[in-house]
């Protein structure tokens, strides 16, 4: 069993493909082994699990939590087609304020990592998707944060010209006023 690591454009950020064994009965593939991610600069604890359910043109994000509650996320689509998206909220960073996106699907198996220090969203490309991802710190109300998905200086090339979006995530702020990691 393995994985390939594919560093994306913005530092920390992975798009990570596991090796899966086919055969007449269907696939098995193993999806974290922390071995592995660790000897690929992937030092993480994961204490956490979520699933999404969401239906075509639905976009959630950008969320994160801010310290003393970050998350580190490893994404992955069980059904169907997301696009998933990191966007660097590291004030300190090179790449702050710059993002990374990859095509997840139930058929190609693929991940993302997200490190501590991004805001995660995505959007459904299929009928319907559900997205499982693991998470380095518990669900803290209080350190919640977020960027507005049509921020216009982060530019991000979502597909859905009309998407859904929950009321809240409507009301997120652009980059330039969100609360960011010092």
């Amino acid at each position: 069993m393995g994985f390939r690591f594919f560093p994306l454009e913005v530092d920390g950020v992975f798009h990570i493909i596991p090796d899966r064994f086919e055969d007449k009965r269907g696939f098995f593939q193993e999806i974290y082994r922390e071995s592995v991610f660790k000897e690929h600069g992937i030092d993480c604890h994961f204490v956490q699990i979520n699933t999404s359910y969401s239906k075509k043109g639905v976009i959630r994000g950008l969320h994160y939590q801010l310290p003393p509650h970050p998350q580190a996320k490893l994404v992955r689509c069980i059904y169907g087609e997301v696009f998933d998206v990191a966007l660097d909220v590291r004030a300190s960073s090179p790449s702050f304020g710059r993002w990374a996106g990859e095509t997840l699907s139930m058929e190609r198996g693929n991940m993302l990592f997200i490190p501590v220090g991004f805001a995660h969203g995505f959007e459904v490309l299929s009928d319907f998707a559900i997205i499982e991802y693991l998470v380095s710190d518990e669900y803290c109300p209080e350190c919640e944060a977020g960027v507005n998905y049509k921020d216009e200086d982060v530019k991000i090339k979502w597909q859905t010209r009309t998407p859904i979006l929950s009321e809240k995530d409507l009301g997120l702020p652009y980059l330039k006023r969100a609360m960011v990691f010092r």
